[in-house]
């Protein structure tokens, strides 16, 4: 008896000085830490679409890369896609993702003998002949091509010896890979799309008897829910801006399908406190109308009548600046 209260008086004198361990990670980042809104995911490819040879002399193994990768390497270099160049011929491969998504992409290279960093060239697409095509050069008179504005879908980077390189934040589907360094062998476990999206519910539907028109819904749908990204922009790949005169039909298929989502107050507010008045926002004054138009909208189809009363101040003094342009005849 003597001996169990002197341990539970032990215990108690114990207790006053035990405390949890500060979280370190998060203390370090106090004051300069915004957490990503969006989730990420990786893509396996469904498909090979097309090598540079069908006799495995610059491209072995293709199929490896439709085959899940967890992300961890290994030393082991059993199994792998190779890639093989040599003075005359060039190795390149084109994967399909099976559907497009917004993101970049991610290759994993496996151990080799020669330990240096080799130079690929990527081309994202959204069709095969995009992937497949150069990027257009304005030095070059009537050259027609995507281009590289905006968001970069054809570059050149260095590949590690046994390592994970990503990149790319772009609209795609398709990818070719070519290697650019001469009589090397890359060989490579993945090649993994990474797919960031807001993880949302679909909570409106549209169906009948006409496939297509479902499959135009379907399109549309999916088009706007990719665009909701860190903001809601007007395409994931040009112009990846906030433009306030597309908003009102994005934020109408969100409405129906999406329902209440911070990110369309995200996008109102932006244009707000980014044009002060007598601004028009993105310097065109009927985005400033759709603008209005759209709050109009949102305030019928959630009721959110705090929200609409914080535009007040500012809607007022809009509309009396779009009023003061109105001739009087």
């Amino acid at each position: 008896m003597k001996i169990n209260s002197f341990f539970i008086l032990l215990l108690l004198l114990l207790s006053g000085n035990i405390y949890a361990q500060k979280n370190v990670l998060k203390d370090n980042f106090l004051n300069n830490l915004d957490r990503d809104e969006i989730t990420r995911s990786y893509i396996t490819p469904v498909k090979v679409v097309w090598q540079s040879d069908n006799k495995e002399s610059q491209v072995k193994n293709g199929e490896v890369l439709l085959t899940k990768f967890d992300g961890q390497l290994s030393t082991s270099g059993a199994g792998m896609c190779v890639l093989r160049s040599d003075n005359d011929l060039q190795a390149s491969i084109l994967l399909d993702f099976g559907t497009e998504i917004y993101g970049g992409i991610e290759i994993a290279a496996a151990i080799r003998a020669e330990k240096r960093a080799l130079k690929v060239r990527v081309r994202l697409g959204e069709s095969v002949s995009e992937a497949m095509s150069d990027c257009i050069d304005n030095s070059v008179p009537g050259m027609s091509s995507a281009t590289n504005d905006h968001s970069l879908r054809d570059y050149t980077l260095e590949i590690p010896w046994l390592g994970s390189v990503e990149v790319g934040n772009s609209g795609f589907r398709f990818v070719r890979i070519d290697l650019l360094d001469k009589d090397v062998d890359l060989p490579i476990r993945s090649v993994r799309g990474i797919f960031r999206y807001r993880d949302i519910p679909y909570l409106g539907s549209f169906h009948c008897d006409d496939e297509r028109l479902n499959k135009i819904w379907e399109t549309g749908a999916y088009t706007v829910h990719l665009n909701m990204q860190e903001y809601l922009w007007d395409g994931i790949k040009r112009d990846r801006l906030v433009w306030l005169g597309d908003i009102h039909p994005e934020i109408m298929t969100i409405n129906s399908v999406f329902g209440d989502q911070e990110v369309v107050k995200k996008r109102l507010d932006f244009g707000r406190d980014t044009t002060p008045l007598p601004g028009w926002m993105n310097g065109i004054s009927s985005y400033s109308l759709w603008w209005i138009i759209t709050h109009r909208d949102f305030y019928r189809y959630h009721g959110d009548l705090g929200y609409l009363k914080e535009q007040q101040e500012y809607i007022t003094a809009l509309v009396n600046q779009i009023v003061s342009k109105i001739d009087p005849d």
